[in-house]
Parts: structure tokens; C-alpha cells; sequence
């Protein structure tokens, strides 16, 4: 047997059982379909020609020869829905005009107006062309171009980088140096040239299986696998049938019968690591639905925040007002009882007027909008401001606050004045909330002159916290004692329960330090806690970077 014999069984082999695997992994894919289609063709023409070329009389290279053209001519059609699929397209109506005339080019190819017989050439029988017979390689040029066009045009339309990119790169150069091979069978009898490219076609095949490999057209790793396992079982069949003597035939049957059982439980293997994979993939894709929608809720989330946040400032803002002026005379005086009750009203009224604001503020952070007044000014005056707005809670408490720094020094920041005062005030109410009665709160501000950076520091002897909780604090609506007993919290509840209930009160509604973490960032400060552990108190200190000349600047 010739190079040229082996080279058309081998290329038939090849097409076949790898078309037939990849339609075999996935039946519905459309793409493998086509594939297995095209290859099926390629198959048959390459095991025609061998049967063409291999017969020793002329009658039966004829019969041979009308089969090969007619599986021939379906082979620019089948290649022509395999790039259609490929690339995606909706051509129905020139699939159907190429798929008619091919059939009828298959009816004529029968008559003498296409060959008129056979002959010899190069030692095989070849066509004796008819008349008409160049219309056969016109038909196969115009389609396998027209098909390469659309490849062509897919690729300079589609984005550098893309993985279709890079898979029309190689059914490019597969496709252009596959057919212009199976073209040269058309040389012996147009141009008595012996068909030197009909080597090529395998090299279409090895072009294509790569493209598969390399960027996952079909999962050729499973194919290969499969393909190899097949061959081997089948040269084993082959050997059992060649057997001659009884020895080896029996040796051949044990060799494959264990070799089969092999290949079975490996499929078996590489199925389910197959499914595996898919049903992983599954889950990933799964789980980034989950998050968009997550991203899409927590967005819903944010702009409802903002929009109640307006639509409760305005009533809010008039009770205040309504129970301040009652307070102050304004409509009459009022009994002791009825006082009482107002403050409560009015006190209440300015810690949900202040959640407000605090939920506006996460909004804004979220949404990106939160502006920046910078001006400089003197942050010693700031906290001292502070300090004398939140005597009241201070007293309340009934713990001892002291403020110490230096008398004689200004300690000026450039700050958005409301932005940091609001932190300012986060940090002091944390502190005074969680410092029990007769225990002690510590303001101190003092200037690094290595860092130049100005320190506020607000240390207390309250609760405490471990680790886990400093680690969580800095979290959207953590409250910093939600992990303690219920036990430690009795003591307070009357009074938590006359200012909207205890643990969201007291935890300042456990967005208070999310906020000032947010805020002393965008003035490219730093915020830092530190605690020994439970009832050891707490430390917090704000660091930010010194301003020396009080000149206002807005951003």
C-alpha cells in the first residue's frame, strides 16, 4: 500500500471518528452537528478516492468515481453550514440555494456531460472529463470562498482579543491550506498534474483540533481521550481477526476483553469529572447572577435609604420645632408632667433627626456624592464646641470628661467644619454611651510634629471590646455590643426604653464609626481603636494632617 492510499484511509478515519465523538458529547449543539456533517463528507470522499484510485479495472473506478463526486460536491455545502454555525448567522435561504445546487450538479455528474469515463494517470484511474465538467471545481471555488468571505468579515468585525477572534485566525489558515489541498485532486484531469495536496486535508483536521484545544471550540481534551481509546480497542479487534494461531487468539480476546473493561470504568471517569466541571461552572454562573442581583438590591436599598431619609426630614424637623417652642412658652405655660414628656418628645425627636442625617450621609457615601467644604480651621475650638453641645448627655451619664490641650497652641486642620464635627461627635457619644456611671472619658488633642499630623484622642474606661468587635465596627449597621449578655444590659433598660429603644440607641445606631471611618478617609486621615478587652476600655484616635495657615479652600 502507498503513501497515497494510507494517507485517504487514514484521513477518512480520522474525520469520521472525530466528527462522530464530538456529536456524541453534545447532540443538540448545533455547532457539533455541523461538524460531524462535514466530517462525514470529508470521510467518505477520502475512503472513495482510495477506492477510486486502488481498483484494478475501469468499470469499477467509474462506480466508485460517481459515488466520490456526489459525496464531493456536498463537502463546500457542509463546510459552508459548518462556518454559518460557527459564526452564528441567520442564511437559511443561501443554505438552501447551495444545498439544491449541488444536488443537481450530483444528478448531472452521472452523465457524459460532466465525465466521459476514466483513465490512467500516475498509475490510478482518474476522470476522463465531459464538456461541462469545470463547473464541478467553479461550484466548489465560488462556495469555500464565499465561505472563507464571511470568516473574513466576522474577524475584522470583532473586537482584538476575542476569543472567536482567535478561533477564526485558525479556521482561517485550516480551511485555506485544507481545501486548496483537496482542490489539487481537480489537477490530473484538467492539468495532468499529479494531486500533491491531497496530503493537506489532514492537516485541515489536525488545524481545526487544535483551534478546539486551544480555545475550547468543542472539549477536544475529552475527544482525544475517547478518539484514542477507540483506536486502541479497534486494532485490538483487528488483531483478534487476524489471529492465526490459537494461542495468540485467545491471547488477543484476554488483551482486549481487559483493555475494553479498562477503557469503560476511564470514560466513566472522565465523564463524571466532565459533569463535575459543568455542574461547578454551573454554580459559578449561578453565583454571579446572585451577586448582580445582590448589587442591584443593595442599590434599591441605597436610593430608598435616600429618598425616606428626605421624606422624613421635613415632619421631623417640624415636631422638634412644635415641642421646642412648647418647652419655650410659646403657646402658654405648661405643668410639670406635660414637660417632662416634651423633653422626652423633643430628645427623642433630635436622635431620629440625627439617624436621619447619618442615613443620608451612608447614602451618599454609597452613591459617591458626598461633597467636601475643605476650610481650615482650629479643630481645638471644634471639639470644645462639641464638648459644650453634648454637656447634657454628659451629665446624664454621670461620668467624669476631661479635655486637655496645650493652652497656648492652635492646632489647625483643613476639614469640612459639619463633616468633621459630626465625626467628632460619633466618637464622643460612642465614648459616653459605653462608659458606665462614675467611670471616666479623656479628650486629648495633641500635635506630632514626626508625622505632622494632629492627633484627637478619646480614651475611655467603659465596656471594651475584643478583637472580633474592633474588627466588625467599622461595618454599615454594626452595633458594638450586640454580642454581650442580656444580663449586662438590664440595669439600663428603663432608660434606653425612654429613648427608642436600648441597643440601637446606645450603639448609635451601629453606623456611627462606618460614617467617621468614611469621612476622616476622604480628608486622608486615619482612624484607629484600641482596647485591652472586655472592660478595659477603649481607645480612639482620629489622626489628621496639619494645616499652618488658616486660608479657606473649597473642592
Amino acid at each position: 500500500m502507498n503513501l497515497f492510499y494510507t494517507s485517504s484511509i487514514a484521513l477518512s478515519l480520522m474525520s469520521f471518528l472525530l466528527g462522530l465523538i464530538v456529536y456524541l458529547k453534545d447532540r443538540k449543539n448545533n455547532l457539533g452537528k455541523q461538524w460531524f456533517v462535514l466530517s462525514t463528507f470529508i470521510s467518505g470522499w477520502a475512503i472513495l478516492l482510495y477506492l477510486v484510485a486502488s481498483s484494478p479495472r475501469a468499470g469499477d473506478a467509474l462506480n466508485w468515481q460517481y459515488l466520490l463526486d456526489i459525496v464531493a460536491l456536498g463537502i463546500p455545502v457542509a463546510y459552508f453550514n459548518f462556518v454559518v454555525a460557527f459564526l452564528g448567522l441567520k442564511v437559511r435561504a443561501q443554505v438552501w440555494i447551495f444545498g439544491a445546487v449541488s444536488a443537481m450538479l450530483s444528478i448531472l455528474s452521472t452523465t457524459t456531460f460532466f465525465k466521459v469515463g476514466v483513465i490512467q494517470k500516475f498509475g490510478f484511474y482518474w476522470i476522463n472529463p465531459g464538456e461541462y465538467y469545470f463547473v464541478f471545481p467553479l461550484f466548489f471555488l465560488v462556495i469555500v470562498t464565499y465561505s472563507l468571505f464571511l470568516l473574513i468579515r466576522a474577524y475584522m468585525t470583532e473586537p482584538r482579543g476575542s476569543i472567536l477572534r482567535s478561533q477564526i485566525i485558525y479556521q482561517l489558515i485550516a480551511g485555506a491550506i485544507g481545501f486548496s489541498g483537496g482542490a489539487t485532486n481537480f489537477l490530473p484531469q484538467l492539468f495532468n498534474i499529479f494531486p500533491f495536496g491531497n496530503y493537506f486535508v489532514i492537516i485541515y483536521i489536525f488545524f481545526v483540533s487544535y483551534s478546539i484545544l486551544k480555545y475550547q471550540l468543542f472539549n477536544l481534551k475529552l475527544i482525544l481521550a475517547e478518539l484514542a481509546i477507540l483506536l486502541l480497542n479497534l486494532f485490538l479487534i483487528v488483531n483478534i481477526f487476524t489471529s492465526h494461531a490459537k494461542f495468540d487468539l485467545m491471547l488477543n480476546v484476554s488483551v482486549f476483553t481487559f483493555i475494553f473493561a479498562f477503557s469503560i470504568i476511564l470514560l466513566r471517569g472522565i465523564y463524571k469529572d466532565i459533569r463535575d466541571r459543568e455542574r461547578i461552572e454551573g454554580l459559578v454562573k449561578e453565583m454571579e447572577v446572585a451577586n448582580e442581583r445582590l448589587r442591584a438590591m443593595e442599590q434599591q436599598k441605597t436610593e430608598f435609604v435616600s429618598i425616606a431619609s428626605h421624606q422624613l426630614r421635613t415632619p421631623l424637623t417640624v415636631i422638634k420645632g412644635y415641642a421646642s417652642m412648647i418647652l419655650e412658652g410659646t403657646f402658654g405655660a405648661i405643668n410639670d408632667v406635660a414637660r417632662d414628656a416634651l423633653e422626652n418628645l423633643f430628645k427623642s425627636s433630635e436622635k431620629i433627626v440625627a439617624l436621619v442625617d447619618d442615613l443620608l450621609t451612608v447614602s451618599r457615601i454609597e452613591q459617591g456624592r458626598m461633597m467636601l467644604n475643605f476650610e481650615t480651621i482650629n479643630l481645638k475650638g471644634l471639639v470644645q464646641k462639641v464638648l459644650t453641645e453634648m454637656q447634657g448627655e454628659i451629665d446624664e451619664a454621670k461620668i467624669n470628661l476631661s479635655f486637655s490641650a496645650e493652652d497656648e497652641e492652635d492646632f489647625f486642620v483643613a476639614v469640612d467644619e459639619k463633616k468633621f464635627k459630626q465625626v467628632v461627635h460619633h466618637i464622643l457619644d460612642n465614648a459616653i454611651k459605653y462608659t458606665p456611671q462614675h467611670g471616666s472619658v479623656r479628650v486629648t488633642i495633641v500635635d506630632d510634629a514626626i508625622t505632622n499630623n494632629v492627633r484627637l484622642i478619646v480614651s475611655d474606661t467603659g465596656e471594651g471590646m475584643n478583637e472580633e468587635q474592633i474588627t466588625a465596627i467599622f461595618e454599615r449597621f454594626n452595633l458594638k455590643n450586640e454580642q454581650a449578655e442580656y444580663s449586662e444590659n438590664q440595669a439600663r433598660q428603663d432608660f434606653d426604653a425612654q429613648n427608642l429603644g436600648g441597643q440601637a440607641e446606645k450603639g448609635t445606631h451601629g453606623i456611627g464609626l462606618y460614617i467617621a471611618q468614611e469621612i476622616i478617609s476622604a480628608h486622608h486621615g486615619k482612624l484607629s481603636i484600641e482596647s485591652d478587652g472586655k472592660d478595659m476600655g477603649t481607645s480612639v484616635t482620629v489622626e489628621i494632617p496639619r494645616a499652618y495657615s488658616p486660608k479657606i479652600s473649597k473642592v
